[in-house]
């Protein structure tokens, strides 16, 4: 198994500046994780949304993986089961070892 650390993301109550929603997952979520030393995406989360509840409150951390089946089946539990957010790239979040983690998997530049 393979996986590179892309981000953290931090829930919040209160959008931050350039923040941009996100319509389908009803998120507002900041456009470039790039923009912070740490590598941050903060995450606004709307009623309504996909995501459930535990990730509104806790971080994550997210990592690009070469499979995501693997760590799929390799983890406590699945969350957010897996959704295809462009051709060839998915994102699923699950528990392991008490965390949250996004698991990232881009067919496209595996």
């Amino acid at each position: 198994m393979a996986a590179t650390y892309m981000h953290v993301g931090i829930p919040v109550t209160n959008k931050k500046p350039g923040m941009v929603y996100q319509e389908g997952l009803k998120i507002w979520i900041n456009p470039s994780v790039d923009e912070y030393d740490y590598k941050i995406e903060y995450l606004k989360f709307e009623e309504g949304t996909p995501f459930p509840e535990i990730m509104h409150k806790n971080p994550h951390v997210a990592y690009k993986v070469d499979d995501m089946e693997k760590y799929l089946k390799d983890a406590d539990r699945v969350i957010f089961e897996p959704l295809t957010i462009a051709p060839g790239v998915r994102i699923a979040f699950v528990i392991k070892d008490e965390a949250i983690f996004e698991l990232y998997e881009d067919k496209n530049n595996a």
